[in-house]
């Protein structure tokens, strides 16, 4: 358990509510490899509320009324593992130049909107496994952090030499910012049109890092959550370390720490009682060891966002009221649909965040009629209270999915 929101803890949390509207978080679960689809998605000819639940997501039943699965969204294009990294963003890191964002991640979105809100901006999460779904809008990918990192960032306070040097080096980078700054806007009239083009991207580089810098600036002095939760034990099997990471997740949202979170989870040989590795299980061939492997595997992972459910439900929101459930939607995706490195009908999942739910939602297969799964993410970025029309590859927010404002 961590130290609750306290009301001294949130008056600026408060007064954003009443400007903007509720504050709102965001949550992806995720894995590398895909899903067995066959024990993942409902029947296509059940639509709608009545829907027999899929082995895959039976621990879901009991949030039935609170999530929706959705059939044949995807991306749009072919190539396998190389669809792990766009799940959030509906766009190639190779063709980010033709896009005015890049291939900036949902996450990262939410996070430049939240801004300082928050001692960390997003948190980019990974248990046995690299996290490949996070970037900035000049590229970056964000690095992964295990759950003892995750732990001491949240809730071990630096020591005075540490804030000291800390608060050096934002100095020191605020001036090397500022110098650079300076001989770029120099050498900007010697240029042509195409390099000036290249100068632009890197001014925006330079100020994405310059706003980064004030952001996190007046939190070396903020005093960090306490919480009676034990430092994790990273020796811990596959499926502890992923509840006990979960668990964070619940914590980081409970003291506002955060607003944007993405997790992916992996497997080692041994875990589940399961001899093998998840890439080998993922090229199954329909045969039913590594068949029933996948189901272990993908079935505890969803079991894990039923748990995080669990978590929020019971968690009073002190910024909005209600519960932080009611204010979070947590996505369970995909960028890769199956270990067939197959990319045509992601496997995706959303509960929560003031969505109306409840239903399985087919869309067209038919590759004319598709509808891109970035049209989600809008949906979702649009409820997080963002005033934006496109994000990624959207041609719109997604049509039959209704939220409350």
């Amino acid at each position: 358990m961590a130290l609750p929101m306290l009301e001294a803890m949130i008056p600026t949390a408060r007064a954003a509510r009443k400007a903007n509207g509720p504050v709102k978080r965001f949550v992806c679960l995720s894995n590398n490899y895909g899903v067995y689809q066959k024990a993942f998605f409902p029947k296509e000819d059940q639509v709608g509320a009545e829907y027999d639940m899929p082995e895959t997501l039976r621990s879901l039943e009991k949030h039935r009324r609170d999530f929706t699965v959705f059939s044949n969204l995807d991306h749009g294009f072919t190539g396998g593992h190389q669809g792990v990294p766009v799940l959030l963003s509906g766009v190639r890191p190779v063709l980010a130049h033709n896009y005015a964002e890049g291939n900036i991640s949902l996450d990262q979105k939410l996070a430049e909107h939240h801004g300082a809100a928050t001692r960390f901006p997003s948190m980019t999460l990974g248990v046995r496994e690299r996290n490949l779904l996070s970037f900035t809008r000049t590229g970056v990918q964000i690095p992964t952090i295990d759950m003892k990192a995750a732990y001491r960032a949240m809730f071990f306070e630096d020591s005075p030499e540490k804030k000291a040097a800390a608060g050096e080096r934002f100095k020191r980078h605020s001036s090397i910012l500022d110098v650079v700054g300076e001989q770029a806007k120099s050498l900007n009239r010697e240029l042509g049109k195409q390099d000036q083009g290249k100068l632009a991207e890197y001014f925006d580089a330079v100020r994405t890092m310059e706003k980064k810098i004030v952001q996190q600036e007046p939190w070396l002095e903020r005093p960090k959550p306490k919480t009676d939760a034990k430092e994790p034990n990273p020796g811990n099997g596959t499926a502890e370390q992923l509840k006990v990471m979960i668990e964070l997740i619940a914590l980081a949202l409970q003291t506002d720490s955060t607003r944007a979170i993405t997790l992916v989870s992996g497997f080692a040989n041994g875990d589940f009682d399961l001899n093998g590795g998840y890439h080998g299980f993922s090229h199954h061939g329909e045969r039913p060891e590594p068949v029933a492997a996948l189901k272990k595997i993908e079935g505890y992972q969803v079991s894990m966002m039923s748990y995080l459910i669990d978590l929020l439900k019971a968690q009073e929101d002190p910024i909005n009221g209600g519960t932080l459930f009611d204010h979070t939607a947590i996505l369970y995706g995909c960028g890769m649909a199956a270990g067939t490195h197959q990319t045509k009908n992601l496997p995706l999942v959303l509960a929560g965040g003031g969505f109306k739910h409840g239903e399985h939602k087919l869309y067209p297969k038919e590759d004319i009629q598709r509808v891109p799964a970035a049209n989600l993410l809008l949906s979702i970025l649009q409820s997080s209270g963002l005033e934006i029309d496109q994000f990624g590859s959207s041609t719109g927010t997604l049509r039959g999915l209704e939220w409350s404002a």
